[in-house]
């Protein structure tokens, strides 16, 4: 089974940006849809992104039109492009995989059967 490996993570001020991606490690179905997951200190793990089997994304209403959800051309994992950060933005985020076909479809924890451990984004006011 594949695991997987969040990159980009950092410290900015708020209106910065970043990029995460999630490594692969083991067979990557180009197929696979694919979430972003973020949680916050406290809080409970909510979805920010799904990117669908052929690329299509969605968003949580909070960060829409700032994050832009994709798939890396070469093979097939998950980018997730930050743009105009806010502190609410702050917290670990996760890439996690949907292995089934058709995909669940979901962005919610249980859709998704592999996890990735996590970056820390931390935004700054």
């Amino acid at each position: 089974q594949v695991q997987l490996k969040e990159h980009g993570g950092g410290s900015v001020q708020a209106g910065g940006s970043l990029t995460l991606t999630c490594q692969g490690f083991g067979y990557v179905n180009e197929r696979y849809c694919w979430g972003w997951f973020r949680q916050a200190p406290g809080k409970e793990r909510e979805g920010v992104a799904h990117i669908g089997a052929f690329g299509a994304a969605e968003y949580s209403e909070s960060v829409k039109g700032r994050f832009i959800a994709s798939k890396n051309n070469e093979n097939g994992t998950p980018v997730l492009q930050m743009n105009a950060l806010k502190p609410e933005d702050t917290g670990t985020y996760y890439c996690a995989a949907d292995f089934s076909w058709p995909c669940r479809g979901r962005l919610v924890p249980t859709a998704f059967d592999t996890w990735g451990g996590g970056t820390q984004v931390t935004v700054s006011s």
